[in-house]
């Protein structure tokens, strides 16, 4: 939901690029949306900020029931009331797909939310890559790799995939109780890990190193530090 042309354009772009999200449809003004939840069952909205007539934090607050929402807007100034109002996220314009896709990724996980048993839906992520969409699932990645503008997505039994995205974004996607980042360039499943020392870890025969300012990463790992390699439980 949003007044600007261009804006509205681009997020269609975007959304349509995403195999798991169906456009319901496009308002101009907060009144106009509230009329399409009264006749559509919406799970997300993107909505904007500044609209004419009624702004969308205040239009929030008027939805006793209100689908996920994703803010989109130029103003950093309601973030706060944003999040308090239990947004998704929060994106600043101009949005860059790679940020869209981590907010979208967001959702995802809070409808597909992380197995607590081998019998539960397992958990994905989607990753644009060959000019499409392509899903992940978490408990297929061994590690990722950081390679100059890219990424490469290690996994049991799929070739690796090469997407063009930073570290640093994956790291935002991915749970932190199921992924660690060891290194400026690697990303590791910690279910995967077979040893470790205080200078690298083991992914079946891969050895990856760790970076000097992870090297506390292990304390997650092992509640007892007396089991931990010689040097590590000092640090």
């Amino acid at each position: 939901m949003d007044d600007e042309p261009p804006a509205i354009k681009i997020l269609k772009k975007y959304i349509d690029s995403v195999p798991q999200l169906d456009i319901s449809g496009s308002c101009k003004n907060a009144f106009e949306a509230l009329d399409l939840l009264t006749k559509e069952r919406i799970d997300l909205i993107f909505l904007d900020i500044h609209m004419p007539k009624l702004i969308g934090t205040e239009m929030l607050k008027t939805l006793p029931h209100p689908p996920k929402v994703i803010f989109t807007t130029a103003y950093k100034d309601f973030a706060i009331e944003a999040f308090e109002l239990d947004a998704v996220d929060y994106l600043l314009k101009p949005i860059s797909f790679e940020r869209f896709l981590k907010a979208v990724n967001k959702v995802l996980q809070i409808n597909h939310p992380l197995p607590e048993s081998p019998a539960s839906t397992v958990s994905f992520v989607y990753f644009r890559a060959d000019r499409k969409m392509i899903k992940v699932f978490l408990n297929e990645i061994q590690y990722i790799e950081s390679f100059k503008d890219y990424v490469i997505i290690h996994m049991d039994n799929a070739p690796e995939l090469r997407v063009k995205i930073t570290l640093n974004h994956v790291e935002g996607m991915l749970p932190s109780n199921q992924f660690l980042r060891i290194h400026r360039s690697f990303i590791v499943s910690i279910n995967k890990i077979t040893a470790f020392t205080k200078t690298d870890v083991e992914i079946g025969r891969n050895e990856l190193p760790i970076g000097k300012s992870f090297t506390n990463i292990f304390l997650k790992l092992t509640p007892n530090k007396s089991d931990l390699p010689s040097g590590m439980a000092e640090r």
